[in-house]
């Protein structure tokens, strides 16, 4: 096996479990390596420290096991059992109420690259480094072993360019209609965005759904509606949400629609851009959802991020009543738990409101962070009561 070897003293992040390996700490390559090819890592000395894929970037090398072993049926059918048995034990293997789950979550689950999400009977794998595609038919045949016959769909939904097609591994479904807490949701895994849903914000529109009975709420970047459905379903006098996407708010109002025998408010949905409806509208509500996509990807853009997840924030502040709450987040993994904090803080000492924190928000269960690999805890969200 061919392989990589590092330089003195960089092999302390490896011992310590961390699973990337930065081509600043690499002494030498060896000849002729290839994108995603399976490599070992070696020390200084020549010791074997784990095995990984070798990729051509910032990133060198992405460890899969801390033990010099093959990566082949036995290894896969390992780890995503593993997986299974986790989701498990979070009761949502056969859970009719929640059926829709994250199985794999890359470093979380020890599988660097590698996002699979469940939707009923159908499996999204979603590959961001291209080893984890070259082991695409170990990975769909090590979920048809766990699942055997309640898996009737496996698509994989490419993220590395046009070189790689999405293409099914197993059935043909494009879309489904999943259950979480009891809603429905529309999931169309080919066009949507992700893998066609965000599972992680599960927990966080169930909470919402305890603050919403006969309150007014906004819901900016609405994407699916979740957080709308959630508040329609607890009873809200007033559900607006707002998104640039015209698809977005098309997906939203058959979610709702999807929901309709629940209670139904005075709702809108609305396509705008956030940031200049939030600047033009002198609504008032007593609940603002504030969910952007990433705003940065890479440590040069943070700085812009930051400022503006300042700005937003500052304008949400503005349309909250007295007495009001505001679910507000990051996606964006190089902004840490207490920079967006910090951040948020900085937009309400612009406001000259009184604001008290109520909750710190994160990931669900089954989006689990490796301890070893902070980065792997990239949601962050606040709920803030706003006087």
């Amino acid at each position: 096996m061919k392989g990589i070897t590092l330089k003195k003293g960089r092999d302390v992040s490896v011992i310590r479990q961390h699973p990337w390996i930065f081509s600043g700490g690499v002494h030498s390559f060896d000849e002729d390596l290839v994108n995603g090819e399976v490599i070992c890592i070696k020390d200084h000395r020549a010791n074997i420290l784990g095995v990984g894929h070798f990729h051509n970037g910032s990133i060198s090398a992405r460890i899969l096991s801390f033990e010099n072993r093959v990566l082949d049926g036995t290894f896969w059918n390992e780890r995503i059992q593993l997986a299974f048995e986790l989701r498990s034990s979070l009761g949502l293997i056969g859970n009719t109420s929640t059926n829709c789950y994250r199985l794999v979550n890359a470093e979380g689950d020890g599988l660097s690259g590698l996002i699979v999400d469940i939707y009923g009977s159908s499996a999204v794998i979603q590959c961001h480094t291209v080893g984890m595609y070259n082991h695409l038919s170990e990975i769909a045949n090590s979920l048809r072993r766990t699942y055997r016959s309640k898996i009737d769909t496996i698509y994989d939904k490419n993220k590395l360019g046009p070189s790689f097609d999405s293409h099914h591994l197993l059935g043909d479904k494009a879309d489904g209609t999943v259950s979480e807490n009891d809603m429905k949701f529309k999931v169309n895994w080919v066009q949507g965005q992700k893998t066609g849903f965000f599972l992680d914000q599960r927990d966080s529109r169930k909470l919402l759904g305890t603050y919403a009975r006969n309150k007014s709420v906004l819901n900016t970047f609405c994407y699916t509606g979740g957080f709308s459905v959630y508040a329609q379903k607890n009873g809200v006098s007033q559900i607006d949400s707002v998104d640039v996407s015209e698809s977005a708010i098309m997906l939203t109002k058959e979610n709702m629609d999807l929901n309709s025998e629940m209670d139904n408010p005075q709702r809108k949905e609305i396509c705008a851009d956030v940031m200049k409806f939030l600047k033009e509208s002198n609504d008032q509500y007593d609940i603002l959802v504030v969910d952007p996509p990433a705003f940065a990807k890479s440590q040069r853009k943070r700085h812009n991020a930051v400022q503006a997840y300042k700005r937003l924030n500052a304008l949400a502040i503005k349309r909250v009543k007295s007495g009001g709450m505001i679910f507000t987040f990051s996606c964006s993994q190089v902004v840490s738990r207490s920079l967006f904090t910090d951040t948020i803080r900085a937009a309400a000492i612009e406001s000259g409101r009184t604001i008290q924190i109520l909750h710190y928000l994160s990931q669900p269960a089954d989006h689990p962070s490796n301890i070893y690999h902070p980065e792997g805890a990239y949601l962050k969200g606040l709920v803030l009561r706003i006087i």
